[in-house]
């Protein structure tokens, strides 16, 4: 089955945040957008039809998720996608990833605790560390030519002072797969310190050809302290029906999640469009994820290619994973302020820049969308530095 990731869907009108709330994120309404990590892609056509026949039955009551169909799907994907096996027991449904980690860091840490997290990082784990009242113990990454390495001496020694290590696997913004001698050696330091580690693992499934996504549960038999969440909705693209899962293995701490859940937050009742969503595209869509890592590499190509040919400033590597350019800017001589500005008042596109992130004059733009809209997004970036460069002449 082939699906047309080509197809160019008008997003606008729809209370889209990527489309139509952009003003909120830069400050101008109709730029064309690259911001928030959705994509402009059709969900698989199987989920479609599932979701039209949910929807013909027209009674959409309380529903449950604690069954073998749900958890069992998700074993069953981790088995066959990456050779992990996971107790279908283990696994908690949670209204999106996010509410997931925040949760396990409050049942994980101390009242006045350290959670690490590489940096740059993905800018909601500066929010979920320090509005829970955590102190964030920043690990900054090392990049050379583009790759970005850790340097284990400098981890250990931050880590022994945690009590949790937010791993982000695959690496958002920079894009990183990390390798199994360094998720071993992640282990090995987290357990030495009694480090308990969360691993977001929400962009596991779009890794590049030449690179392969080894999730953290694959270590739990040499450290029972790995907490796993992810979801289908990056993938697949449907975050807004709601719905992500988090693997436990703890008892008591899943115990404890399940009651946060039931008895405190009352989030009884699963998303049942996203319940059946998950189910559905984690026991029939491998070929979407397929077609879609290739339309993506393709992208990266494309993004590539344009950079080298028409900026001598600007640099960029092809990522290793997620559909995220991460674009360095730093040799340009124009400040980011400057560089945002042009992008919005000039090119009239809305790119997100590397402040948001922790990493100053970078920018992330999102390839997860159709070839002409990339190519339009970057027509509109060399329109905003060329004219940078004209008005300081």
């Amino acid at each position: 089955m082939k699906h047309n990731f080509d197809q160019v869907h008008n997003r606008k009108g729809t209370y889209c945040t990527q489309w139509d709330y952009i003003q909120d994120r830069f400050g101008k309404k109709d730029l064309i957008p690259f911001s928030i990590s959705d994509t402009d892609f059709t969900v698989p056509v199987q989920v479609y039809e599932k979701l039209q026949n949910v929807l013909q039955h027209q009674i959409y009551g309380y529903s449950r998720w604690n069954h073998d169909d749900f958890k069992g799907s998700i074993k069953n994907y981790y088995h066959k996608r990456f050779e992990v096996n996971i107790n279908k027991d283990w696994v908690i449904y949670s209204h999106s990833v996010m509410y997931s980690v925040s949760l396990l860091l409050r049942l994980l840490c101390n009242k006045e605790g350290k959670v690490a997290a590489f940096s740059p990082m993905y800018d909601a784990f500066f929010n979920v560390i320090r509005d829970n009242k955590f102190e964030l113990e920043e690990i900054h990454l090392i990049e050379s030519e583009g790759k970005y390495t850790i340097d284990f001496a400098e981890f250990e020694n931050k880590i022994k002072q945690c009590n949790v290590l937010l791993l982000c696997s695959p690496h958002n913004p920079t894009g990183r797969v990390w390798i199994k001698k360094e998720l071993e050696l992640i282990v090995y330091i987290c357990k030495k310190h009694n480090v308990k580690i969360i691993s977001d693992e929400i962009h596991g499934d779009v890794v590049m050809p030449g690179n392969k996504h080894t999730p953290m549960l694959a270590y739990h038999n040499e450290y029972d302290e790995i907490y796993l969440v992810s979801s289908g909705s990056k993938t697949f693209n449907y975050p807004g029906l709601i719905g992500s899962y988090a693997i436990v293995p703890n008892k008591k701490i899943y115990e404890d999640f399940l009651a946060q859940t039931r008895r405190k937050d009352f989030l009884n009742s699963v998303s049942i469009l996203g319940m059946y969503a998950t189910m559905v595209s984690y026991n029939e869509c491998d070929y979407y994820i397929n077609q879609l890592v290739e339309y993506v590499d393709n992208n990266m190509n494309y993004v590539e290619k344009f950079i080298k040919d028409n900026f001598k400033q600007v640099k960029f590597t092809k990522p290793e994973s997620t559909y995220l350019a991460w674009i360095d800017c730093r040799d340009l001589p124009f400040t980011c302020d400057e560089i945002q500005d042009a992008l919005i008042n000039v090119g009239g596109v809305g790119i997100m820049k590397g402040e948001v992130y922790g990493a100053e004059k970078y920018l992330r733009l999102n390839c997860g969308c159709p070839l002409e809209k990339l190519k339009e997004g970057l027509s509109r970036m060399k329109k905003s530095i060329d004219y940078l460069y004209d008005f300081k002449k």
